[in-house]
């Protein structure tokens, strides 16, 4: 075994935990032991059990003799339950009264779990109605009085959401991988509630537009302790790394006793290390990214995180890299050698970034620029983060609604041209244009363009000539508009005369003094704009 001074994975270790992180703010939880226990007759005899400091109220669902008079007896389906640790609030009704009940804890012995999440809410435990079940969720309860602190493990910017729109709901993708129901959807905006989120991470790596990000170590925080981690390496001779990005403490020495090359890296939660992150370690010269899920992992968060990783699979293979590049692994099976890493390229020597979205790009990018073969374009699988946007020009108003809904401004106007320009690198699929465009005439379509300039691009998707006003020239419209405004008004009251007619024509200053000229359009009393 080398000596420490002259181990390349021990001198690599120690360079990245001199990277600090940069502290998050805290939540806190007060809870006393005041435990609702509910269920039926075995609510009963768990409260016989329950030991101070925990002082139980039963709640029963079902009750019968040996149990009747034993507790509050609860209408069958009136009970609903909400809350966390320290704040629980049980509805429900007894005697058909509506009652409430606000409790520290809750042990459920129900059937079904009341809060049906995969990371149900601390201070709260759903179990079997046994024993040695009941005994030892009561020592878990018992251990949870008093006051606790936790990291505030997200960032929400509003501004850069691309949940909701002028009412139109779009994306829902942070909201639907979370495990703990943490996130709701509120107007325009999502809210997340930081007693019920649990840091699992993976809103912040499908969310498209970084407006959910997470906080403890931050995306540039991660990004520059990886970066650290094998730039040191390198450094003191080591070759191939493999970076094996863990959740809590660094794993046996004894399990990389045999590979000099893996790299552990350990994070808070796995799921919240994203495509970014894997790309960037890839760009600094990884051979490999291995994600070392435990058996905790959710249905939720395996199927979002297989879902960026077949997104990273087809760039990879879209570049001529294995995919077989970044790997998800369970129960330690990463152990077993695998061929294909990757190639030999000279790490990029970019800086690791605060934003996940410019992070991504310098790291594909820098592949694409290693790469002797590739294509230069890659479809992707739906729901997507990245491409394009197209639009029918027969169809195409340019109203301009699409533009004013895009939350990451990759629909533009021509800024005083009548023209709808787009720029593909800034487009995240959220799919707000096509549900905000009234004639239905965008589509979009997941894809990548490698070549960086032509991804950063302004391009037409469709422009019309300007209708120039028939009294003063001014150009104040398009052709398009003016057409189907005299389609839509042919038969009205107000657009009886040739004169009146001609007013749509006009911009709005000529046809307001043309209106005041107009003894029948003064008759009508009205003006259209």
């Amino acid at each position: 075994m080398n000596h420490p001074r002259h181990d390349p994975r021990a001198l690599a270790l120690a360079a990245m935990e001199q990277i600090s992180v940069t502290p998050t703010g805290m939540v806190e939880y007060r809870a006393g032991g005041k435990l609702a226990i509910i269920g039926g007759g075995e609510a009963v005899v768990a409260a016989g059990w329950a030991a101070p400091p925990l002082q139980a109220q039963v709640l029963l669902t079902a009750a019968n003799k040996e149990s009747a008079g034993s507790g509050v007896q609860v209408d069958s389906g009136s009970l609903t339950l909400e809350g966390y640790l320290g704040a629980f609030r049980v509805v429900f009704r007894e005697a058909g009264k509506p009652m409430e009940l606000h409790t520290d804890m809750v042990l459920d012995l129900s059937p079904e779990a009341l809060i049906p999440v995969s990371l149900p809410p601390p201070g709260y435990l759903h179990c079997a109605a046994d024993e040695r079940a009941i005994t030892a969720a009561l020592d878990t309860l018992k251990e949870l009085t008093g006051t606790f602190d936790k990291p505030e493990f997200f960032r929400y910017d509003p501004d850069r959401c691309a949940h909701t729109r002028n009412g139109v709901i779009a994306c829902t993708r942070c909201i639907d991988a979370c495990p703990a129901q943490a996130i709701r959807s509120l107007a325009e905006r999502v809210e997340v509630d930081p007693h019920l989120c649990q840091g699992g991470g993976i809103c912040a790596t499908v969310c498209p537009s970084a407006a959910l990000s997470y906080a403890y170590p931050s995306s540039g925080d991660l990004g520059r302790r990886l970066r650290r981690l094998l730039q040191a390496f390198r450094e003191a001779g080591g070759e191939a790394p493999v970076v094996l990005i863990h959740a809590g403490e660094r794993l046996p020495e004894a399990d990389l006793s045999k590979h000099a090359s893996w790299l552990p890296f350990p994070v808070e939660e796995v799921a919240s290390v994203g495509i970014e992150s894997w790309l960037s370690a890839l760009a600094w010269g990884a051979s490999r990214v291995v994600l070392e899920l435990d058996a905790q992992v959710t249905r939720q968060v395996r199927r979002a995180l297989d879902g960026q990783l077949q997104i990273l699979w087809e760039l990879l293979r879209g570049m001529d890299y294995p995919d077989t590049a970044v790997l998800i692994s369970e129960d330690g099976r990463w152990s077993s050698p695998i061929k294909s890493g990757m190639p030999d390229i000279d790490p990029a020597r970019h800086a690791a970034m605060d934003d996940k979205r410019t992070a991504f790009y310098l790291a594909l990018d820098h592949l694409y620029e290693q790469t002797k073969r590739s294509k230069n374009l890659v479809s992707l699988s739906v729901g997507a983060p990245f491409g394009s946007a197209s639009v029918s020009a027969k169809a195409c108003t340019l109203c301009l609604a699409c533009t004013g809904v895009c939350p990451t401004h990759a629909l533009q106007s021509g800024r005083g041209v009548p023209q709808l320009r787009f720029i593909e690198a800034n487009c995240i699929q959220c799919g707000l244009c096509t549900r905000t465009c009234p004639e239905n005439t965008i589509w979009i379509t997941p894809r990548m363009l490698l070549d960086r300039n032509e991804r950063n691009k302004s391009r037409v998707l469709h422009e019309e000539e300007p209708f120039c006003c028939i009294c003063c020239g001014k150009p104040f419209a398009t052709r398009s508009v003016i057409d189907n405004m005299q389609v839509k008004l042919a038969g009205h009251r107000m657009f009886r005369s040739e004169r009146a007619r001609q007013r749509l024509q006009m911009c709005d200053d000529c046809r307001v003094a043309d209106i005041v000229q107009d003894p029948e359009a003064m008759e009508d009393g009205g003006i259209i704009n």
